[in-house]
């Protein structure tokens, strides 16, 4: 496969490169349970987004963020976290910075669940001041995944939780070398409601900084996340790509244009 990866190219293969649109990996370092490595939002992120560069032509890898809002999980060891005003700032500061080289369609690979407002706020922010920039975003790959794969294909809580069956899945499978599976526990938080989210401090559900069932996780799960999740992104980019990026409603008379 052709490299993408805006670290590994030099000035002169990026502006030959004919690139049009650009992919941000926006990640965290936290505790994942005992048993993942504390990069896992980065990594799992920045790899999808490799692999849907391999699938859509003109598609720049941006380097990741690789710290982000993680200030609920700071209880557990060696959490890093920036304050939400300066991961909103980060986020949109690398969007700009990708707006002023020429490219201003900008597809966002969120990987943790601290950075969703963040990644809300500077997205309205840059669509403000930059009118004709495109912005799409998948803000949450663990709900989406679930979403996209066949039911049953997961056996505890849908798959859900920070360090869960889901996302131990996909870390066996991209990146066993940075996983110790005998440290894998289950831990299900059983009075959370069902419709309404309560804002907790993940030390207030887990004393192991994992939620969910990692013991059920397995690569062969983590495969087929990642081949759906890789397939919907990439579709769903070169289908914007198709109409132009202009995505209003028939019935709109504005143009994007």
């Amino acid at each position: 496969m052709a490299n993408h990866e805006l670290l590994k190219l030099t000035a002169h293969q990026v502006t030959e490169g004919k690139y049009d649109k650009a992919i941000l990996a926006i990640g965290s370092c936290e505790a994942h349970g005992q048993h993942i490595a504390e990069g896992c939002d980065t990594i799992v992120s920045y790899e999808l987004s490799k692999k849907v560069a391999d699938e859509v032509e003109g598609l720049l890898v941006l380097p990741p963020i690789t710290v982000g809002y993680s200030g609920h999980y700071d209880t557990f060891p060696f959490t890093l976290t920036l304050k939400y005003d300066t991961v909103t700032q980060v986020i949109y500061d690398m969007m700009e910075s990708v707006v002023r080289n020429g490219i201003n369609k900008i597809f966002l690979m969120n990987g943790h669940d601290g950075n969703i407002a963040p990644m809300e706020i500077a997205s309205r922010k840059l669509k403000e001041e930059y009118p004709d920039v495109r912005i799409a975003a998948l803000p949450a790959w663990w709900v989406t995944a679930g979403e996209l794969l066949p039911e049953g294909t997961f056996e505890v809580w849908d798959g859900l939780g920070h360090a869960g069956e889901g996302e131990t899945s996909i870390a066996y499978y991209l990146f066993p070398q940075y996983c110790e599976p005998d440290q894998a526990t289950c831990v299900v938080p059983d009075k959370l409601p069902k419709y309404v989210e309560m804002k907790w401090d993940f030390a207030e559900i887990t004393n192991t900084a994992q939620t969910g069932d990692a013991t059920k996780a397995t690569a062969e799960k983590g495969e087929k996340m990642t081949e759906v999740l890789v397939k919907c992104v990439a579709d769903t980019i070169k289908e914007l790509d198709a109409i132009g990026w202009n995505y209003c409603s028939k019935q709109h008379t504005a143009n994007l244009d």
